[in-house]
């Protein structure tokens, strides 16, 4: 698919300024710098976005209503709510990454308004995801947590005696 896309950018053309209005050379600004009809690029990038990031999705939201009628079958109280809280945090990740990214791609070019937004949720699942996703797991483990705590306090404890 990469390939497609490349083969495909390499037939369009670029006149006029060269500079890039985002925080990194992403595909919907470097169209926007094209003299060229970009339609069939940003055809390519919408089939491609389905298959590669809603198909995905649909997958996620089925396993989880499994996972969730399974949840409600566990007897104890305190079981359910340890495995939905570990469930809700997965869930939240994934809703972040995939949420910018399909509306970063799937939704077409609008206003500045827009743009400036669309900028935003690209550092999402850019940069917010990918840390979060260590954050959220450890603190899952006892020990880490247990550190934090102690570290936190610790803190705590400087902060008041200045």
């Amino acid at each position: 698919m990469e390939l497609m896309t490349v083969l495909t950018m390499e037939q369009l053309d670029f006149c006029g300024p060269n500079m890039i209005d985002h925080f990194f050379c992403d595909l919907e600004p470097l169209l926007g710098l094209s003299c060229s009809d970009t339609f069939i690029m940003k055809l390519e990038t919408l089939l491609f976005v389905i298959f590669i990031a809603i198909c995905p999705v649909i997958v996620i939201i089925v396993s989880y209503m499994y996972i969730i009628f399974t949840i409600l079958k566990i007897p104890s109280v305190t079981g359910r709510q340890k495995t939905f809280s570990t469930c809700s945090a997965h869930l939240t990740v994934v809703s972040l990454y995939y949420g910018s990214l399909i509306t970063i791609y799937v939704f077409p070019r609008q206003q500045n308004d827009m743009n400036n937004a669309k900028k935003i949720l690209s550092l999402f699942y850019n940069v917010v995801t990918p840390l979060l996703n260590p954050m959220i797991y450890s603190l899952r483990n006892k020990d880490i947590k247990q550190a934090l705590e102690r570290i936190l306090q610790q803190m705590s404890n400087k902060f008041h005696m200045c």
